[in-house]
């Protein structure tokens, strides 16, 4: 069994932090998104891994990823050098892929762990060409949606109908075997120029193959836009945080409760954290409150500043802002500072897509 996990894309949902990186290389609970599901296969028993990556960001991930060592598997590295689908990822990847079962992942989706393992052995256990993860979603015309039969046959794949014939989402997650490959050779691209893991699984379908589905009852999130990723951070942090203990920090008058992680020669001065918050490697917090639900990375400076249910990416810096700051993604190298001049007013460096809330 293989596993390839799908790492291009241009994440134009989360820019501007992804303008200058790989979205699934976004960090949660201080991780980043792309490592959990790599880990969610060495914990399910899979270990040879290939990785689909593109032009633009390959390299990052490449590099911040490694050969697999750090995760126990061996990670093989694929170039998609367009974005042509996700039936087209699957085709690219044929030489590492070969004639092996393999279970498909998104790698800016995130499902709970564990539940990777129970699916993966009910696919073993049963001779079947697919199976595909449903979710039950309140908005299924923002999705690919099933139909199935009473036994979790699939019948029908439908991507984002109008109309749809149930709330049944499909879940950034497919095992497949080998045949898969044949129903690839034998689909055209879609209105859209690009050729769709959803019409390669209907064609498995229209063959009377055995396409079956489950219903993934834990949580599922796609990582895609700014409060998903914040919800995301929020389940890391409740499910597993631990609180960490480090001889290499130093607090100084400050208040820490509940399930907190402080990462090794970083400061808390004169400041209260209310976890869970996870905080990174040599970062400086001076006459802060840092409520629950807050995720800082290594190097950052906060000063005279309140946060809570945020991120906030290394190397940013936040002084003296007077108003609690929520709900939040803080890009890397990212400042936010209070005028120490007159007049008071707003001043303000903004890229492109990026949102801001004043009240």
């Amino acid at each position: 069994m293989k596993a390839l996990i799908l790492s291009g894309g241009k994440g134009t949902r989360l820019r501007p932090l992804t303008y200058t990186g790989a979205k699934q290389l976004v960090p949660v609970a201080n991780k980043p998104i792309l490592w959990y599901g790599i880990e969610e296969m060495v914990a399910a028993g899979i270990t040879d891994i290939g990785i689909v990556i593109n032009p633009e960001t390959g390299e990052e991930v490449q590099a911040k990823t490694g050969n697999g060592d750090r995760f126990g598997a061996n990670i093989t590295y694929i170039l998609q050098h367009t974005p042509a689908g996700l039936a087209h990822a699957v085709k690219v990847a044929l030489p590492f892929l070969g004639e092996s079962p393999f279970v498909m992942y998104l790698g800016d989706n995130l499902i709970q762990q564990g539940d990777l393992s129970y699916f993966l052995r009910k696919f073993s256990a049963q001779e079947q060409d697919a199976l595909i993860l449903l979710r039950t979603v309140e908005n299924p015309s923002a999705f690919g949606v099933a139909r199935v039969d009473e036994t979790g046959r699939v019948l029908e794949l439908i991507e984002k109908p109008v109309i749809p014939p149930s709330n049944l989402a499909l879940v950034g997650v497919y095992f497949f075997s080998p045949v898969i490959h044949t129903a690839i050779a034998n689909i055209q691209p879609s209105a859209r120029g690009e050729l769709e893991i959803t019409d390669a699984i209907q064609y498995l379908i229209n063959q009377q193959q055995q396409v079956t589905a489950c219903q993934l009852e834990g949580w599922w999130l796609d990582t895609g836009k700014k409060d998903d990723l914040l919800e995301a951070n929020r389940l890391i942090l409740d499910t597993y945080l631990v609180s960490s203990p480090n001889s290499q920090q130093v607090y100084q008058n400050s208040q820490i409760a509940g399930r907190v992680q402080i990462g090794s020669h970083s400061q808390v001065i004169n400041s209260t954290i209310r976890g869970p918050v996870i905080i990174g490697d040599n970062c400086y917090l001076e006459n802060c409150f840092i409520g629950p639900y807050t995720s800082i990375g290594n190097h950052v400076e906060l000063i005279e500043s309140d946060i809570e249910h945020s991120v906030v990416l290394e190397n940013a810096k936040i002084s003296g802002i007077r108003q609690r700051i929520i709900d939040s993604v803080i890009g890397q190298r990212a400042k936010l500072t209070l005028a120490e001049h007159r007049p008071q007013a707003f001043r303000f460096l903004i890229g492109d897509d990026c949102h801001i809330e004043l009240m």
